[in-house]
């Protein structure tokens, strides 16, 4: 692991409170897109697609946030339940506005994350191609 590698996994919780942020203050609605198959990732797996979630971080949406340098934990309500979510920083593959599609996306996946068929694709180019997980 290079200095390079080293220094784009700390800046990337700091990323992505930078955006979340960015997008309240633009009244966007934050959303997290997370890669659910590593390890430490704690999500209603019924809500899982593609082994991918899409979560809304927004200060309506996730009550007790926090968005610590190695992980994000809230409770959010999933079709009425509230449920307990914990995201290891290392999974979030991008953050952005639902409504813009404006953000930012991680494409050097950590070491830790479990290979599968996503990680072989050459990364997109141009705007992601997202679903919506409400």
């Amino acid at each position: 692991m290079g200095s390079d590698d080293i220094e784009a996994s700390s800046n990337r919780p700091y990323l992505i409170r930078a955006i979340r942020d960015w997008a309240i203050d633009n009244h966007l609605t934050p959303q997290l897109l997370v890669n659910a198959t590593i390890s430490g990732v704690e999500v209603p797996s019924e809500f899982v697609e593609n082994g991918q979630i899409v979560l809304n971080v927004s200060p309506q949406a996730a009550d007790n946030l926090d968005m610590g340098n190695d992980f994000i934990s809230f409770s959010a309500r999933f079709q009425g339940v509230s449920r307990s979510v914990i995201v290891p920083v290392s999974a979030v593959i991008a953050v952005f506005g639902r409504e813009s599609r404006q953000g930012m996306s991680f494409e050097d996946p950590p070491e830790n994350l479990k290979a599968d068929e996503a990680l072989n694709e050459p990364p997109a180019r141009g705007k992601p191609h997202l679903k919506l997980v409400d």
